[in-house]
């Protein structure tokens, strides 16, 4: 009896973890999204839809996902197939490479704001080197493209490093033989990436889209820190009407458009990279 109660004895800790600080807040959320005043309906949807900086938030959030998630992956990639290719010093190059793993949202965000602001190192090199009539500024309103541009080369150089970690490890299933039979045969070195590795390594790939994708779409501390309220999202928007105008029914009713999204983005990427069966054997 003993033994079969083990099992479930080691997963308990984990279950009362997960049922007390995600599922009871989960079901809370929710239902606080679709209460009203007059008892349940989509009134707090309607309020958050007809926000100002609604259509500014969504608008942005889908630019900052479409634009750093496929950087993200691509520069992981590449940086993954160097490594595989190094000799010594591998250890300590990708030990450089995840230094920012270390570092908060919110540190990242400052450290980046620190550089691009008016009054940042980068403004007063050019300032000084006469490149510049006088300090640029480049995280207002006045300039949406340019702290777009800062909020996404900040993420990029924050979160790219879980990414090369997920696929560094994945690149150590894929049998160098395949690519090496390969090669006996004439294949080039983009037929074997694009052919052999490629594919091979679908499960990786798919794991960090998943990862990746989700917390994009969740991105909040990094886009405070750089662009303030100059630079809306869904997460930071949740904030505010949480924060600042005391209405935590319409945050929660943000917060779960936002669920939404990351759960159809994971069904997206779990069809669009399903592994054959074959594969997962």
């Amino acid at each position: 009896m003993r033994g079969r109660a083990l099992p479930y004895l080691l997963v308990a800790p984990a279950v009362i973890f997960l049922t007390v600080l995600f599922f009871v807040p989960l079901v809370q959320t929710i239902a606080l999204a679709f209460q009203t005043s007059n008892g349940t309906g989509f009134g707090n949807f309607v309020r958050m839809a007809d926000d100002l900086n609604f259509h500014d938030a969504v608008v942005n959030t889908f630019r900052f996902v479409g634009l750093a998630v496929p950087l993200q992956l691509a520069a992981a990639m590449g940086m993954a197939m160097m490594l595989r290719h190094l000799g010594r010093g591998r250890d300590m190059v990708l030990w450089i490479w995840t230094i920012p793993l270390g570092l908060s949202d919110l540190a990242a965000g400052l450290i980046w704001l620190a550089m691009l602001n008016d009054r940042g190192y980068l403004a007063s090199l050019l300032f000084h080197l006469g490149l510049v009539a006088e300090p640029q500024s480049w995280l207002t309103y006045e300039t949406p493209i340019a702290l777009f541009v800062a909020v996404v080369i900040a993420e990029f150089w924050r979160a790219t490093a879980i990414v090369v970690v997920i696929l560094v490890a994945g690149l150590q299933l894929v049998p160098k033989e395949y690519a090496e039979a390969a090669s006996v045969f004439g294949a080039s070195p983009w037929r074997i990436f694009t052919r052999i590795t490629l594919p091979l390594m679908k499960p990786s790939i798919q794991s960090a889209l998943i990862l990746r994708t989700v917390l994009a779409f969740e991105a909040f501390a990094v886009v405070i820190a750089i662009g303030g309220r100059n630079f809306p999202v869904l997460v930071s928007e949740a904030y505010n009407w949480q924060n600042f105008n005391q209405e935590p029914a319409v945050a929660a009713a943000y917060a779960v458009v936002v669920m939404v999204l990351s759960l159809v983005a994971t069904v997206v990427w779990l069809r669009v990279l399903r592994t054959p069966e074959e594969q997962r054997a």
